[in-house]
């Protein structure tokens, strides 16, 4: 079997950099953002495929299929994550969000594929108040064109990423194949900030990068923040900063209003907090080094989500902050493409319909 994928919302390749190691061939990746594309497009060491500039409407009405010489039913994956912040549990507003619509845009490109599988990442806040409805549609309209549907909860930190991060990871299964499909199971590696990024020298001191390791720089720091940082110890936030540092808006306990961990240094031996698309700034979580006064850097936030040490990414500071923290790490999604393989050879190609 030809294992043959489309990685829809691509972003800089977290997700198909994970796939490929799980045996994918992935013919087509596509995003709105243009510099997710030119990441993508600079890494010719790991990706040899083509990759477009797109918005997911353009991509409907038969259009993927006539650009990858597919017919409806060939192609093995289609793999995505729609932008989740519309469902973020740390967004604030309405719930009525345009970027909600893309999940059942998402479902017409199943629907126009109707691959043997397909899966999508998002965030917990999908199944919560914000999401739940646009969820439940999703799965009742690909459930009635034929596939079985798994919604589950899963944790990065299982799967050998150092780091916290929960996301839903929805898997559909074509009914034609029988009821196959298992999640992967925990690897059993617990990997610390230690382990991953403990062996990096400190980046110069005049904000450049480091010259042997591109993109570890560190952040340039006001007064205020350096005393805050040099206030806390390694695993500790805002709730050990006394009174005279913290901001009048965090002077309410953290129990009331949260953000607890704003402020905050990483412990060595521990796993990461979630790396999010502002993790360059130790003034929106638990982002400083854990001995080190300043924020971890940008090279630093890409090993905690498992890219290669030598991945480019295309763009300045606050764009490589954010598609670095809007990936899917690559290691978790290796061990979610192997189990979509496992489940097909439990199958067996000659039995499917």
């Amino acid at each position: 079997m030809d294992y043959a994928c489309i990685d829809s919302f691509c972003g800089a390749g977290g997700l198909g950099l994970g796939l490929k190691r799980a045996g994918f061939d992935i013919l087509l990746s596509f995003d709105i953002d243009r510099l997710c594309i030119e990441t993508i497009k600079r890494n010719s060491k790991y990706f040899g495929h083509p990759a477009k500039t797109a918005d997911i409407s353009d991509m409907l009405n038969g259009v993927i299929l006539e650009k990858c010489e597919l017919k409806r039913g060939e192609l093995f994956l289609l793999a995505g994550g729609p932008p989740c912040q519309g469902f973020s549990v740390q967004r604030r507003g309405s719930d009525t969000d345009s970027r909600n619509d893309l999940v059942l845009k998402y479902g017409k490109l199943i629907d126009e594929l109707f691959p043997y599988f397909f899966v999508m990442e998002n965030v917990t806040g999908l199944a919560g108040k914000r999401g739940k409805t646009i969820l439940q549609q999703l799965i009742e309209n690909v459930e009635e064109i034929g596939y079985y549907v798994y919604v589950k909860l899963l944790d990065a930190q299982d799967y050998g990423v150092p780091q916290r991060r929960k996301r839903y990871i929805i898997v559909g299964e074509r009914k034609d194949m029988g009821k196959h499909y298992e999640y992967p199971s925990p690897t059993g590696i617990h990997r610390t900030v230690r382990d991953v990024i403990g062996w990096l020298p400190e980046p110069p001191e005049d904000g450049s990068d480091h010259p042997e390791i591109s993109l570890h720089r560190r952040d340039r720091l006001s007064e205020l923040n350096l005393q805050r940082i040099r206030a806390i110890k390694e695993g500790q936030g805002r709730d050990e900063l006394p009174d005279n540092l913290l901001a009048d808006c965090h002077k309410v306990d953290s129990s009331v209003i949260g953000f607890r961990s704003v402020y905050g240094r990483m412990a060595w031996d521990d796993v990461a907090p979630t790396i999010t698309a502002r993790f360059d700034s130790f003034t929106r979580g638990k982002f400083g080094h854990p001995v080190q006064d300043r924020s971890i850097s940008l090279r630093e936030g890409a090993l905690l989500q498992t890219f290669p040490q030598d991945f480019e990414f295309v763009g300045n500071k606050v764009d490589i902050a954010r598609q670095i923290g809007n990936a899917v790490p690559p290691m978790m999604a290796e061990c979610i493409g192997k189990s979509i393989i496992d489940a097909y050879e439990k199958v067996g190609a000659e039995n499917v319909i």
